[in-house]
């Protein structure tokens, strides 16, 4: 029987071959996102501390927290060395090969925090046996489901982005709480929370999981919460953190007086939720509604058929529209959307799903659906013939796994998808074929250049709805008896 050791053995190996892979896509596409993390780093590094949120002689202003501004100076100090020229605010949309270079392998070595977290995530999962092969063990599993996700490749490392370095203080964060190491959790998600503010719509189920979990202690006799076993002390300490991440995050740009500018780009509520290019999310939904009444209406002359916008929630462009028929989102609307928002988010985003879904079977189906879904909702990210094949392999490979795995993790007996779920999911390859293929073969591509997308997006958003209703279901209908989910 293998010792532990070597039942572990093949973690390096995991995370050496996809750190070999990401180098693979140093020439691949990459999008505006790769220009704006390059002003970023000449924002930072030419200009002093107090224009840094002021800047704005490129579109791409700096707009994510002061801590991940640090991240970029920290970054710029080593780019010097491969281009200074990249380094100019002046130089918009530079992209010599050494800045090429530079910006894919600081994404790679940024990485190691991710890695570092996954590691420590799967030594929280239920124990397994030596002897079992690898694809039978949850560890095994959860480490190729977060290391080799699909989503996270491309979108950090052909899109280009830098989600794995932050997610990877996120799941170090969960990884400390299941350890009971509920401190060093609460430091790790105020440093996430300060590098990228997107974060805040987790931070309600933090406070209230700290409070149950390290706040109130249980009751020996019946493991009740009793109001006489609230420790203030550990209010204190875990508002301590927070406050002293922030403090040190904002406090230079608190002295500077330069708070309210900071806010105004990390918070820019005047754009509204609903913008032209469409997320697979709630909003695509309503737009798409807005967009049926609005023909109905003038098909019935309830409408002025001037009054209808043309196109406009199909142009592709990152822009505001006014809906039609539905109420338009207004800037005053945002917040109290956002806030609404949260209640939702809190049941669906507690912890990682890829975690739960080596726990439980139930939430394996959840994961397989929102997954796939999920993931299939990127491809327009990835528009370039050169990457079609690219990221159809990737998806490919990862979905096969994560259906091999958890199908072989939960046993035969009977399938982790209802029927109508598997009929849901092939109808992704409809999907595909009618957009990647079918559609820019007709006659409808110089007229309807954005329907693909828009089409994408309702799709994926269907499931993405659907996956959050039933983990929402799933843990509202939980019984008393039974052994509860992850906290």
């Amino acid at each position: 029987m293998a010792t532990p050791a070597e039942s572990r053995s093949w973690f390096p190996a995991l995370a050496l071959g996809v750190s070999l892979l990401k180098c693979l896509f140093i020439n691949a596409y990459h999008s505006t996102d790769f220009e704006v993390h390059r002003n970023w780093l000449a924002i930072t590094h030419s200009l002093p501390v107090s224009k840094w949120y002021q800047e704005d002689t490129s579109e791409w202003t700096l707009d994510y927290p002061p801590l991940f501004a640090w991240f970029e100076y920290g970054l710029s100090q080593v780019a010097r060395h491969f281009d200074s020229d990249m380094l100019q605010v002046g130089n918009l949309n530079y992209a010599s090969p050494a800045t090429v270079l530079f910006q894919r392998l600081s994404v790679i070595f940024a990485d190691l925090v991710f890695i570092y977290a996954v590691k420590e995530c799967c030594s929280t999962v239920r124990q397994e046996t030596s002897d079992k092969e690898l694809l039978g063990r949850p560890r095994f599993i959860l480490a190729v489901l977060l290391l080799w996700n699909f989503g996270l490749l491309i979108v950090d490392h052909i899109h280009f982005q830098y989600n794995g370095f932050l997610y990877g203080f996120l799941l170090l964060s969960v990884a400390r709480h299941l350890q009971s190491r509920h401190l060093e959790g609460a430091l790790l998600f105020s440093i996430v929370l300060n590098l990228k503010h997107i974060n805040l719509y987790v931070a309600p189920a933090y406070g209230i999981y700290l409070l149950r979990c390290y706040c109130f202690t249980q009751d020996n006799t019946n493991g009740s919460l009793r109001w006489k076993s609230f420790s203030p002390l550990r209010v204190l300490a875990l508002g301590a953190i927070v406050v002293s991440v922030t403090a040190l995050s904002f406090g230079p740009f608190i002295a500077m007086g330069q708070l309210q500018q900071v806010l105004s780009r990390l918070f820019p509520f005047k754009r509204g939720l609903c913008h032209a290019y469409w997320a697979p999310n709630f909003w695509a939904l309503y737009n798409i509604v807005d967009k049926a009444l609005s023909i109905i209406g003038v098909r019935l002359e309830l409408l002025d058929v001037d009054s209808v916008p043309k196109a406009s929630m199909t142009c592709g462009l990152v822009q505001e529209f006014q809906h039609s028929v539905l109420p338009s989102v207004s800037p005053a609307f945002t917040l109290l959307c956002t806030l609404l928002s949260i209640l939702k988010a809190i049941l669906m985003a507690v912890l990682p799903l890829s975690i739960l879904a080596v726990e439980s079977r139930e939430d394996a189906g959840i994961f397989l659906v929102l997954a796939t879904t999920g993931h299939y909702s990127l491809f327009p990210l990835l528009f370039t013939p050169a990457e079609f094949p690219l990221k159809v392999l990737l998806m490919l490979l990862f979905t096969l796994f994560s259906f091999a795995a958890l199908k072989n993790l939960y046993g035969e007996e009977g399938s982790l998808l209802h029927r109508l779920e598997s009929f849901y999911l092939l109808g992704l390859v409809d999907v595909g074929l009618l957009c990647e293929m079918v559609f820019p073969l007709s006659p409808w591509q110089s007229t309807l250049p954005f329907a693909p997308l828009l089409v994408t997006s309702v799709y994926c958003a269907l499931g993405v709805s659907y996956s959050f209703i039933r983990l929402y279901i799933s843990i509202m209908t939980q019984k008393a008896t039974e052994k509860p989910k992850r906290q």
